[in-house]
């Protein structure tokens, strides 16, 4: 049947049913109404069905032409990204999911370093807490907080994290020692796998009943700290630029004990590592962390 039906058919099909309407697929391809609609009767009695219901002059996917646009839209969209993979006469997509701390944090801020390396690249990026499933190919990788468990994906640990308590310098002032904290405001981040108790643990005290600031994401809670609303705990790699430019200090360094432990991880289908976008990324990514890319399956 394929071999009988032309596939500008189908692209006529793909535009009407997309926009609901004739006139607006007519727009859509450079055509006139009529020759859409020349179009869409020729494809029906190809099929031997009813694609569209009319109605005066407004029309509508019959269930036929509704289950026929479930597969042509996939099969269209699909052609759209496999032109784009190997086109090399406009700009290259790379979708990335980010975990929303590592994203406003690290990645932002370093994206310049990249843009100037690949200018050719364009990054569409996404940030969220959920974990990309790859089902509809709508990301290259992601970058997780955590390993997902998906089977068909590599994980690449990026960076081993330091965790330590931070604060702005005059709310360091009053902070000589570990048990200095126990008078301070704490602020969590709900969804670090760290938390104060483990840090007050590993420093021979017993944690404090919360007193402070709760926020579901680190860069909320680190940019609380610089507000000077109390003592975060904090990874030195996330809150480097806050650092850097002294809005933040570590004001037990060398006299209480930090944390270590890896957080991040690249994560892709192992099949798209040969996307060339993708290559790229990864190339550049290994370069800011200095990591070794043979390490990338």
């Amino acid at each position: 049947m394929l071999n009988q039906v032309p596939l500008s058919l189908l692209r006529v099909f793909d535009a009407a049913g997309r926009n609901g309407s004739f006139r607006s697929a007519a727009t859509e391809l450079n055509l006139t109404p009529s020759a859409v609609s020349h179009a869409i009767r020729k494809l029906e009695r190809s099929l031997g069905t009813v694609l569209f219901e009319r109605d005066g002059r407004s029309v509508h996917l019959s269930p036929e032409g509704e289950a026929l646009m479930l597969h042509i839209g996939r099969a269209f969209e699909e052609l759209r990204r496999g032109m784009d993979v190997v086109s090399t006469r406009r700009p290259q997509l790379l979708r990335l999911h980010c975990a929303p701390s590592f994203a406003a944090q690290w990645l932002t801020p370093h994206l310049p370093s990249f843009m100037a390396a690949c200018p050719d690249i364009q990054i569409r990026l996404a940030a969220n807490t959920d974990y990309i499933r790859f089902v509809n190919d709508d990301f290259d990788a992601d970058i997780t907080y955590g390993t997902p468990r998906q089977e068909g994906l590599a994980a690449i640990p990026l960076v081993e994290e330091t965790i330590t308590p931070l604060c702005s310098p005059a709310l360091a002032k009053a902070i000589q020692s570990a048990d200095d904290l126990l008078n301070q405001p704490l602020i969590e981040s709900d969804n670090k796998r760290i938390r104060w108790s483990a840090w007050f643990g590993a420093n021979g005290l017993s944690a404090p009943q919360p007193h402070g600031m709760r926020f579901d994401r680190s860069f909320l809670a680190i940019a609380a700290a610089v507000d000077g609303l109390g003592v975060v705990l904090e990874s030195r790699f996330l809150a480097e630029r806050e650092l850097c430019d002294g809005r933040l200090v570590a004001p037990l360094s060398g006299i209480a004990g930090d944390l270590q432990y890896t957080g991040h991880y690249l994560v892709y289908p192992r099949t798209t590592r040969q996307r060339q976008t993708l290559r790229r990324f990864m190339t550049w990514l290994a370069g800011e962390l200095a990591l070794d890319l043979d390490d990338f399956p």
